[in-house]
């Protein structure tokens, strides 16, 4: 049984940095797979904010975060982050990763992520 979980969410100022964690386990990072980060503000539907994709080592991003966050890997910790950079107001929100194998096409869905964590809060503010 593969199970997540995010950590490293907190206050930020405008412009600031943050990195969160998402630890993996029953699932090792060299093998098919991907994960997933996604996002949900107040009054909002979850969004994706991107992936990696381990079999290929690709990472993908959506568009409003592209040049700011960045996702790796941690093999020796089996573990994904977000590096989040030049944060705006509008990057807060509860964050979420999540396991799957999706195609490079499907990155974006949440129907193809299998299990998920449960979120850490990420407040940008000044």
């Amino acid at each position: 049984q593969v199970q997540v979980g995010e950590s490293g969410g907190g206050l930020v100022q405008p412009g600031g940095s943050l990195r969160l964690s998402c630890a993996v386990s029953g699932f090792s990072l060299d093998d098919d797979g991907a994960i997933g980060w996604f996002r949900q503000a107040p009054g909002l539907e979850r969004e994706v904010v991107g992936c990696i994709s381990f079999a290929d080592v690709m990472t993908y991003y959506t568009d409003t975060v592209k040049g700011r966050f960045t996702i790796f890997k941690d093999k020796t910790e089996n573990t994904v982050h977000l590096e989040m950079t030049n944060l705006k107001d509008e990057d807060t929100a509860v964050y979420y990763c999540a396991f799957g194998d999706p195609p490079p096409s499907a990155w974006r869905y949440e129907a193809e992520y299998t299990f998920w964590g449960q979120g850490t809060q990420v407040t940008v503010s000044s």
